[in-house]
């Protein structure tokens, strides 16, 4: 058997280096980890701040914000039943009346986590066919962007008390649910983009292109459906800081109930949202160019370091013309090693 040379080393030394780096710094785990503050218990001087700290946001601070939830719905429940009754067979007046009941419900929601969120720049007006996008830490990104405008939202279908609210309240108002799995589901948001693009409604689509939630430090590849029907994108950054709070969802870790709970318990959410300028496809660029110049303004002004993968990472293997094409790499390398 013959022996290997330094030239064979070096010949699979980028194949061990790729493999090790993996090993070392996986790109796939550090986008989907949580970044907690620093404890202050931890410091022996800090300690009884902290603990006085605990006793106010658990018993004070969270009763308050239960409180104030539990209102909330009493109001939501108390209008939306009787108007479902006293409105029906006219649609839009009862979509008007939940939009802006879902906006009252993003309010509360975000004041009892304590939300403290700066809106930088007015939001563009809205013009009929417009598709907004924005980076994606959770759910309550959603609350988050409701506030400030009238979105009908594109996003995943989810289980629980979550799914319900998807399938009966947020379906009327214009908003679509669908399983990222699913072609047939892919497919039927894909023909309600067109035909949002070739209508004349004025409700802006708001779509989360990661496909799954990130933690707030990065920023994954765009997926292209929101980049190639042909309307215009205004892009949307949004930037929360883990001062008091890691808002990002791990939704394989924890439920969205125990997630809401943990920020009622916080002292405060803070974060800033940036509306930016309107985006149209330039003549001769592809959707994935078009989608990665948008992801570039996003990850600037947010601040979030770009990685070159998708978000289905998180959920599932690697596709398979992913792996074909490690694998051609490899062989290619093989080839050239045996012709020598």
């Amino acid at each position: 058997m013959a022996k290997l040379g330094l030239r064979d080393l070096i010949d699979v030394s980028p194949v061990l280096a790729e493999a090790a780096g993996a090993i070392v710094d996986d790109s796939v785990t550090r986008c989907f980890e949580s970044n907690p503050p620093r404890s202050w218990r931890q410091n022996p001087y800090l300690f009884p701040l902290w603990f006085c700290g605990v006793i106010v946001r658990y018993f004070i601070l969270f009763p308050f914000r239960v409180a104030l939830l539990t209102v909330g719905w009493i109001v939501a429940f108390s209008i939306i039943i009787p108007a479902t009754y006293l409105f029906k067979g006219h649609d839009k007046i009862l979509k008007r009346i939940k939009t802006r009941l879902f906006k009252l419900m993003s309010d509360i929601f975000v004041a009892t986590w304590g939300g403290i969120i700066k809106y930088h720049d007015t939001p563009p007006s809205i013009p009929p066919n417009q598709v907004f996008v924005a980076n994606h830490t959770s759910i309550i990104d959603i609350m988050v962007l409701e506030r400030a405008v009238p979105f009908a939202v594109i996003m995943q279908k989810h289980s629980g008390w979550i799914g319900k609210l998807q399938e009966t309240f947020l379906k009327d108002i214009g908003c679509i649910s669908f399983n990222r799995a699913e072609s047939k589901d892919r497919e039927f948001v894909r023909k309600r983009l067109e035909e949002h693009v070739e209508g004349d409604k004025t409700d802006p689509f708001l779509i989360f292109p990661e496909g799954t939630c990130v933690n707030n430090k990065y920023i994954l590849t765009f997926q292209k459906g929101a980049f190639e029907v042909g309307c215009t994108v205004t892009p949307i950054a949004i930037k929360y800081h883990n001062t008091f709070v890691d808002p990002f969802l791990n939704s394989k870790k924890v439920s969205f109930t125990k997630y809401l709970l943990h920020l009622m318990t916080s002292w405060a959410v803070l974060g800033d949202v940036w509306f930016l300028e309107p985006q149209k496809q330039k003549p001769g660029e592809t959707a994935i160019e078009f989608a990665e110049r948008v992801r570039d303004l996003i990850s600037a002004k947010a601040g979030l370091e770009k990685l070159p993968m998708e978000g289905y990472l998180k959920h599932s293997r690697p596709r398979p013309k992913h792996m074909l094409l490690k694998q051609q790499k490899l062989t290619e390398l093989m080839m050239q090693k045996m012709e020598q």
